[in-house]
Order: C-alpha cells, then structure tokens, then sequence
C-alpha cells in the first residue's frame, strides 16, 4: 500500500514559481475570463510582461524581473500562447 502512495505523489504536477505566484496574488481580481476579453492589453509577450509588471507594481508586490517573467509565463503558457522573444528565466532555463 505504502508503495502505490508514494508513487501516486510522484506523478502529481508540480506548480511553477509563475503560478503559485499568480495564485497566490493575482487570482482573487483577475479570473480566466479577465484574459479572455475584447479589449484585453496584452497583445504580445512584452506587452504581456508590461501588464505583469504594472499590476504588481500596483499591488505593491515588489516583485523582482524574475518574479515578473515567470507569472507571465505562466499566463502565456495557460492563456495567451504569444511568441516569448526574452525572458528566458526559470525552472526549465536551468536544466
């Protein structure tokens, strides 16, 4: 029994930085349907960056360029799929 537990918990998926840090900070205003919508201000990936740098600045969240690259990842890689030109930071950046 002990065996199949463990590998139970080896196969869940691991959040990334950018989404826990989105969860964490973001999710309680900005719900799917935020980045969904006509008149949305993310058109590209700086621009998407851009807007994750202004609301965390916003929110007084002192997020680093890390901090900042990798929630708009996480928002590109679930929601916007926008070519990333830069920024190339994080989890997958180090193996």
């Amino acid at each position: 029994m002990a065996l199949s537990c463990s590998t139970a918990f080896a196969q869940d998926r691991v959040p990334s930085r950018g989404e826990l840090l989105y969860t964490t900070h973001c999710v309680a205003c900005h719900t799917t349907q935020m980045h969904w919508r006509d008149r949305k201000l993310a058109t590209d990936w700086p621009s998407l960056k851009a807007q994750v740098q202004r609301w965390q600045a916003t929110a007084r969240l002192d997020w680093n360029d890390a901090d900042v690259t990798e929630v708009a990842r996480f928002l590109n890689d679930t929601i916007y799929r926008h070519p990333q030109t830069s920024g190339q930071v994080g989890w997958a950046a180090t193996r």
